[in-house]
């Protein structure tokens, strides 16, 4: 299959739901322990969520985020991960993606935040059978799929008569997925 960059421009909620779901790992490239910075935030939210958080930073390499241990590298990292996130600009995600693709067990996903796009990158990837998000927030389509973004607010785009499911994990957190086995979507 040849890249196809329009392909990245726009994705199915049912592929971005999916990849929340199945994901239990994430290594967050890029993190800071500035809690006004926007990757605190994610991953603060997203550990929030029940997702195990790797925070990668060469600069705060022995660190904690949130009481998370923070690495230098993805090859730091004590376990394989679902998901390589990164939080850097474009053109660093081009060595990011590399590294991510160099490890003993590749991540299923490499998702590019907000803004970050890189199509050469997206190409290797996706050439190895890893799928690619870019330009977009984890934290803003996990609220986005769950209705949470809703009580900012924000148009979700999504119109659904179905019961939000509650997380169980406390007030005002919803799940994209079963709360419990056996529960129903």
């Amino acid at each position: 299959m040849t890249f196809d960059p329009a392909r990245h421009d726009h994705y199915p909620d049912d592929l971005i739901r999916r990849i929340l779901r199945e994901t239990k790992t994430i290594a967050l490239v890029g993190a800071s322990n500035n809690d006004a910075r926007p990757s605190w935030i994610v991953v603060k939210y997203l550990k929030e969520r029940g997702y195990t958080i790797y925070p990668v930073n060469p600069g705060l390499a022995g660190q904690d985020i949130l009481g998370l241990p923070v690495y230098a590298s993805l090859k730091d990292v004590p376990q394989p991960v679902d998901m390589v996130e990164i939080f850097r600009n474009s053109q660093a995600a081009g060595p990011i993606t590399d590294e991510a693709l160099a490890l003993a067990v590749k991540p299923k996903v490499i998702w590019m935040q907000l803004s970050v796009r890189n199509d050469e990158a997206a190409a290797r990837a996706e050439e190895q059978g890893v799928t690619v998000i870019m330009n977009r927030c984890p934290k803003i389509e996990y609220g986005r799929l769950s209705g949470e973004i809703g009580w900012q607010g924000i148009n979700s785009r999504i119109l659904s008569a179905k019961k939000p499911i509650m997380s169980g994990k406390g007030i005002q957190k919803r799940t994209i997925g079963p709360a419990y086995p056996g529960q129903k979507d």
